[in-house]
């Protein structure tokens, strides 16, 4: 049986709005633990839109980066917005990567591993693409915790009876199943560590504007005018405004590191 076709976030500029401000909150903690070396060869696997990507050489002074997403859409995105040399952008997918074996110091998906529709395929690969004693790296919204930005929206849709699209291997966001999957091929000093970060909306119309509007999922397309101006009161009762009107968002994601064999 074939796997399904990865889910594509088609584009960027949306994106952008929607998910890199999270992105770059959770991939700034991400970074500074693994505290990686300068001068590294990077592969950022599920790169997007570059929001990781641009993150890495601000923090990280990497030697070379290979940035790869299934999406054409946001790799242009990614392309107008990074135009350092050392990068190279690509088009592909996580469970095949187009790279020899062995060729990179550090892998890392960014906010991508439980959108690969066979998360152990995606593993595997960042694997056999990184270097005896190189790091491989991941960090995903915890779904099964509630973890994730979109949470709200999710559970607002759900009552409305239109379930949101969630992430095909949602379940690999368990702490468990990372340290399993991990284990399992053969990846040595394995760490694992919470990332807690917020984001502050100015207020309902940003939030709305941001987390809906933006939403690659397509939500009020398959939203009547009824529908969504009933989801719009549901999400502005249930998240609460400052006396300035701001709203503030907390999300976590689950995070592993570990070194490939020597």
């Amino acid at each position: 049986m074939s796997s399904p076709e990865p889910i594509k976030f088609a584009d960027g500029a949306a994106y952008e709005r929607f998910m890199a401000p999270w992105s770059r909150s959770a991939g700034t903690l991400f970074l500074d633990w693994l505290a990686p070396r300068s001068r590294l060869a990077w592969v950022d696997v599920g790169a997007g839109n570059g929001a990781f990507t641009e993150l890495l050489l601000a923090k990280s002074a990497p030697s070379s980066v290979c940035a790869i997403d299934p999406s054409d859409g946001q790799i242009t995105t990614a392309r107008q917005k990074i135009s350092a040399k050392l990068v190279e952008f690509s088009i592909g997918d996580a469970m095949a990567l187009p790279y020899v074996r062995d060729r990179f110091d550090v892998a890392v998906m960014a906010l991508a591993l439980f959108f690969v529709p066979d998360a152990r395929k995606g593993a595997a690969e960042m694997v056999r693409v990184t270097k005896p004693g190189g790091m491989v790296a991941s960090y995903t919204w915890d779904i099964v915790r509630g973890g994730s930005p979109t949470q709200p929206l999710w559970e607002e849709m759900d009552g409305l009876g239109k379930p949101a699209m969630r992430p095909p291997s949602a379940d690999i966001s368990r702490f468990e199943a990372l340290k399993a999957l991990w284990a399992e091929l053969g990846l040595r000093d394995v760490e694992t560590r919470e990332l807690v970060v917020e984001r502050t909306f100015a207020n309902f119309d940003d939030y709305w504007l941001s987390m809906v509007v933006s939403s690659p999922a397509g939500v009020l397309g398959r939203l009547s005018e009824t529908e969504s101006a009933e989801l719009q009161r549901r999400l502005q009762a249930r998240l609460p405004a400052s006396a300035t009107g701001e709203i503030t968002v907390h999300a976590f994601a689950t995070a592993i590191k570990g070194r490939k064999a020597a």
